[in-house]
């Protein structure tokens, strides 16, 4: 297996992969409470945020495009929002998206000001799960991090995820939920001496 950077037309695949890897969590049920919609918006939604970072971050792939990493450098400046990203949210997500809207601003509010990368998405395959996939990413991004001396930052939305983030070095801070409870787990890593 190896980890490239993906191509601007993955977007639609990347979107996929994680729609199928999100749908079941806990705050993306809070999202889009009916299951038949959810996978379908959740899509639509990532493909927004996968094509802004194909643009302003990075996005990894394993080679087989089973797991995707995405992430944005964060160095005190706002990013500039996706293109046309009010009138493409409420495409995406219809009667869902002042949800949206409010995850949006949860995640600003607790987002940490100092400079650092910003991993918005980890995400594998159902499929796969469980085959380290996701800590090669981890790895081999973290690699080009603690090179260059630069902590990261995520949000990990279930236990598991929380979990194998810890085993990565990252330190989680308090929580924060969503309206219906559905924790966020903000968590801190700083880059590891050579």
């Amino acid at each position: 297996m190896s980890i490239v950077r993906a191509e601007p037309a993955e977007a639609g695949c990347i979107a996929d992969t994680i729609a199928d890897a999100f749908q079941h969590l806990g705050v993306f049920v809070w999202l889009v409470p009916p299951r038949s919609e959810r996978r379908r918006i959740l899509r639509d939604h990532c493909q927004i945020l996968v094509e802004h970072a194909l643009s302003y971050g990075e996005v990894h792939v394993t080679d087989d495009r089973t797991a995707v990493a995405v992430w944005f450098a964060r160095d005190g400046r706002p990013l500039p929002p996706p293109d046309d990203y009010d009138q493409r949210l409420s495409s995406a997500c219809g009667r869902w998206t002042d949800r949206f809207q409010l995850v949006d601003r949860l995640l600003d509010a607790h987002r940490p000001w100092q400079p650092h990368h910003y991993l918005a998405s980890l995400a594998v395959r159902p499929e796969r799960q469980g085959e380290g996939l996701g800590s090669a990413l981890l790895r081999h991004y973290h690699a080009q991090l603690d090179a260059d001396g630069t902590p990261a930052y995520l949000e990990a939305s279930s236990p598991p995820s929380r979990d194998l983030y810890a085993r990565h070095g990252y330190r989680p801070g308090e929580p924060f939920a969503v309206p219906d409870g559905a924790p966020y787990w903000p968590m801190w890593r700083e880059p590891t001496p050579l």
